[in-house]
């Protein structure tokens, strides 16, 4: 994609209680159409909510979608939906595996900036994703990112991972914090504040993830990990509330602020992203990074402001300002 500096000097606006809901992705997404569409391939559409969320983002100038799938299915699900394709690029697609496998080939031949799951498991499209060979492999682990707007938080929030990697070593939670600080920067955050989670705040060899947050921060310090300021271990509360850092009188850049919490496990960060959902109201996008393109990998719980949203996260990353050799 374009490398161009639209997202260098970009704050999304810290938010003034109280806020309508979903405010911040929706500034979000005013500053995405500011930029030209990407070519997303929708893997799969084959029910209403996969094409309403696709055509949704295709008119609000985020995307130009390429519908890959069994053509008399996807045109089914239209009807049912009460949505044209007449306009849309369409690939056949026999089944979902051939559907998975042709969006991936689309991308190693350049015709696609970007994947969007539809009505398939995520296993069937993550495993062409991840083939030896013919997949979309970078020397990046491959993780998620939860983009979360919480009208109980003042800023965007960025919770990983909470739907690739199970018990990710610490080889592999660095690469989970190097992709979660690339998109950072692609919505503007030039230093995010990321907290690394645990249930205490002390490093205990009897808890794991606090050995690890504190080699994490070790690794920042010595440039492994660049472009954010980490600090960890903290457990939740000191993390998010500066009142409860200051209680344990805990000196912190991050602690109070964070733009990013990484959750020690996909269980952890599972549990924490859909609290922030049916317990605060969250609205939420996610996009997986670490491929050779985003992939938004929609849950059938997504509404189509969610898809749109994530659509939009992919828009951004896929602008983002690249480094120069």
């Amino acid at each position: 994609m374009s490398e161009n500096n639209s997202g260098a000097d970009f704050q999304p606006p810290i938010s003034v209680f109280p806020r309508p809901h979903g405010a911040l992705l929706a500034a979000l997404i005013k500053r995405a159409q500011t930029l030209p569409p990407i070519r997303m391939g929708v893997v799969h559409p084959c029910d209403q909510p996969s094409l309403e969320g696709a055509l949704a983002a295709r008119d609000a100038g985020l995307i130009v979608p390429t519908l890959i799938g069994p053509c008399k299915k996807m045109e089914a699900a239209a009807r049912a939906a009460g949505v044209s394709l007449e306009d849309v690029d369409v690939v056949e697609a026999p089944h979902s595996h051939a559907a998975a496998d042709q969006a991936v080939e689309m991308v190693r031949r350049g015709k696609l900036h970007a994947i969007m799951k539809g009505a398939l498991h995520t296993d069937e499209l993550m495993a062409a994703v991840v083939r030896e060979g013919t997949g979309l492999r970078t020397d990046r682990r491959i993780s998620h990112v939860f983009v979360i707007d919480a009208p109980t938080y003042h800023k965007l929030l960025l919770v990983t991972d909470a739907a690739i990697n199970i018990a990710p070593t610490l080889d592999i939670k660095r690469d989970i914090i190097r992709n979660a600080v690339d998109l950072a920067h692609a919505i503007g955050l030039l230093k995010p504040k990321t907290a690394i989670l645990s249930a205490v705040e002390t490093v205990e060899a009897k808890i794991p993830s606090t050995v690890e947050a504190a080699a994490l921060c070790k690794m920042a310090d010595r440039g492994q990990i660049a472009g954010a300021v980490l600090d960890g271990p903290l457990a939740f509360d000191n993390a998010i509330s500066k009142e409860a850092a200051e209680a344990k009188h805990i000196e912190s850049e991050v602690a109070g602020d964070p733009d990013i919490l990484v959750a020690p496990d996909l269980e952890a960060g599972n549990i924490l992203a859909k609290q922030l959902v049916f317990l605060a109201g969250a609205s939420t996008a996610g996009i997986v990074l670490g491929a050779r393109v985003p992939i938004v990998l929609t849950s059938r719980a997504d509404d189509v402001a969610s898809r749109v949203a994530s659509s939009a996260l992919a828009q951004l990353f896929a602008h983002r300002p690249r480094p120069t050799a």
